[in-house]
């Protein structure tokens, strides 16, 4: 049985270096190679750990330093924006979905970890918090072995349904989604998802498009782009 493998990132020529930011915000290497989500693959066409989750290694804090190494300066907030505080939990109301969360850090090669639970999702450490200024992003596998995983619904999200994320500091922030798209790999639309943003957002991604059981691949991704419109 060949060991398991997760969304491999797609690799890319233009590899800028990485920059480091304060404010509690650690470094992040917004390499176009390590943000792509490029490969989901598995143990075998039979149980394969189909979509295991994308894997955005990269996702900026606000104002470091998007792919092609140009450095954006902090966008004065609009909106409500909470103090960082790491996730500890994202519900889905419109999918049943209840999950607490791992922590994603990034690996030796500057790639993002990816859930080690199939059943949980997982709040990439580097970036952002859920309701503080900038995209916050929190991956999960779509499915594993040939079984649903956390994400398995994540594509038939609609504008207008809301994920709350529990944070540490016992505050809920509320977030309301504005779109969800599904990219081929090789157009991952890296700025659009990790630019510096003037509110508090939250991405939502996943594997997403044709399974290739030879290759154990996932083609696309899947991206929920949300704004937070509340807290309590």
């Amino acid at each position: 049985m060949n060991p398991v493998r997760v969304c491999a990132p797609a690799r890319s020529a233009a590899r800028p270096r990485p920059r480091r930011r304060t404010a509690g915000l650690l470094a992040a290497t917004l390499t176009f190679a390590t943000l792509l989500l490029a490969g989901c693959s598995g143990q075998s066409p039979e149980s394969s750990p189909a979509g295991a989750a994308a894997a955005p290694s990269g996702a900026a804090p606000s104002g470091s330093a998007p792919a092609g190494g140009h450095h954006e300066s902090p966008k004065p907030a609009k909106g409500p924006v909470l103090a960082r505080s790491e996730p500890q939990k994202i519900t889905i109301a419109s999918l049943g979905l209840s999950s607490s969360l791992e922590t994603l850090r990034q690996n030796a090669d500057g790639s993002m970890q990816t859930p080690k639970d199939p059943a949980l999702a997982g709040w990439y450490e580097p970036g952002p918090t859920p309701g503080s200024q900038g995209p916050a992003v929190i991956a999960g596998h779509v499915t594993w072995n040939g079984a649903a995983a956390v994400f398995q619904k994540l594509k038939t999200m609609k504008a207008g349904d809301t994920i709350q994320v529990t944070r540490k500091d016992n505050k809920t922030a509320t977030f309301t989604v504005e779109r969800v798209a599904e990219y081929p790999k090789a157009e991952f639309p890296t700025l659009e998802v990790y630019k510096n943003l003037d509110y508090a957002g939250l991405r939502l991604v996943t594997c997403g498009g044709d399974f290739d059981p030879q290759k154990h691949y996932y083609d696309s991704n899947v991206v929920v782009f949300a704004k937070m419109t509340g807290s309590a």
